[in-house]
């Protein structure tokens, strides 16, 4: 197999037939959820319609971060709600705080 086309930057995969969202992290029409994240809040029907795969993944590896940062204890309510918090600033808001004193890793290379 060859060593690809040379591509650079992120890919962003475009699936065709799928159902698709206007983004607010990337302001465009992108890929949607294939689910709402988590049904019995209305911040996960919110985020089903207005946010992409790609920014979803973008989440996920922020809302690591916080839970490794505050050392949140997601069995308790006010760790689940803050971090709900922070979700809804990330997609809605004026994005999710940084913790006090984080340093973001350097990149590799």
């Amino acid at each position: 197999m060859g060593c690809g086309s040379g591509m650079v930057g992120p890919r962003i995969e475009e699936e065709t037939g799928k159902r698709k969202v206007f983004c607010v992290k990337f302001q465009r029409e992108m890929v949607g959820l294939d689910e709402v994240p988590f049904d019995n809040h209305p911040l996960g029907q919110r985020i089903y319609e207005n946010v992409s795969k790609e920014a979803w993944k973008m989440w996920l590896e922020q809302m690591k971060m916080i839970m490794n940062e505050y050392r949140l204890n997601l069995g308790t309510q006010e760790a689940q709600e803050f971090l709900l918090k922070q979700m809804e600033d990330y997609f809605f808001g004026e994005g999710a705080a940084l913790p006090p004193g984080y340093v973001p890793p350097k990149a590799k290379g």
